[in-house]
């Protein structure tokens, strides 16, 4: 693969563009942003914090990390990254944006699909926790270094920022990619470019049903999932992907209920039984659906 430089950032605090001058991004107007030490930015402005430490926690992003990098969600990136190229003609690159990135699994495993199939791609991944996008940042500059020596930067651009108002220029973007996050349709359809797509991951009906289970008393029916497509798209397509998982120790099981909502909503009583779990089979169920950006 050929990594290109992700050109489509914007202030956020006027929409100008944003050019790099050193160890900043400045728009025409003056406004600048520090790149931080391990390579990410932030561009999300204090009035737009709603607490003063959104997103996951330091401790919850460690969790995620931990349990994606022991491979249990492998073949859920593999289906993002077949989505992700599917109708690319094989040369032509593309400027993708993964709208909630976490600590940067699967930009990471999609660089990686990209580099077997020599498709050039310009990768950016954009968390409102600041703990997600440091560690997503330092590990691919941990990775670029080890590849290409102590002055290699890395190929992704990683900021810190919100899906309400994505700092990214208009109509600059082939493919936006939210995965089990919080999709903000008006600012995906604002910077994807007409045919541009949108690849939307969520949880089927059935994910983690065993864990679930575990932890409460009785399972609420599940809404049927809705396959109208947002303003401004049309539906392309909706695949599900299933399969097991197997995970032996309470710290791994503790891991992947850190990483979920479950966390919080369960009781006590709840987390004490998960808690006593030494090991656990479970179902994965997702839904990948792709959205086509319509023009205007």
């Amino acid at each position: 693969m050929s990594a290109r430089p992700f050109s489509a950032l914007a202030c956020p605090l006027d929409g100008a563009p944003l050019q790099r001058q050193g160890g900043s991004l400045r728009c025409a107007d003056g406004h600048c942003f520090d790149l931080a030490a391990q390579g990410y930015v932030n561009l999300l402005p204090v009035q737009n914090k709603r607490s003063r430490d959104p997103g996951d926690s330091k401790e919850m992003v460690a969790a995620r990390r931990r349990f994606l990098e022991a491979g249990h969600y492998r073949p859920i990136a593999d289906a993002v990254a077949q989505a992700i190229f599917a109708d690319a003609a094989p040369g032509r690159a593309l400027a993708c944006l993964d709208a909630g990135c976490g600590e940067g699994y699967y930009l990471r495993q999609l660089a990686a699909a990209a580099a077997a199939e020599a498709r050039p791609l310009a990768l950016a991944g954009l968390d409102i926790s600041k703990w997600a996008v440091q560690a997503a940042a330092k590990r691919d500059l941990q990775d670029a270094r080890s590849q290409a020596g102590a002055s290699a930067s890395p190929g992704t651009t990683w900021i810190v920022g919100s899906n309400a108002g994505l700092p990214v220029l208009p109509a600059t973007l082939d493919r936006v990619l939210c995965m089990f996050g919080f999709p903000v349709y008006p600012e995906f359809a604002r910077v994807l470019r007409a045919g541009g797509v949108l690849l939307q991951v969520d949880a089927g009906p059935d994910h983690l049903r065993e864990l679930r289970e575990v932890i409460y008393p009785t399972l609420k029916p599940e809404r049927p999932a809705a396959r109208q497509a947002p303003p401004g798209f049309e539906h392309l397509a909706t695949d599900s992907l299933r399969f097991t998982i197997h995970i032996d120790g309470a710290a791994a099981i503790a891991d992947l209920l850190a990483m979920t909502p479950h966390l919080y909503r369960a009781s006590a009583e709840g987390r004490a039984r998960a808690a006593a779990l030494t090991a656990l089979t479970m179902t994965v169920d997702v839904h990948l659906a792709r959205y086509r950006r319509l023009p205007d």
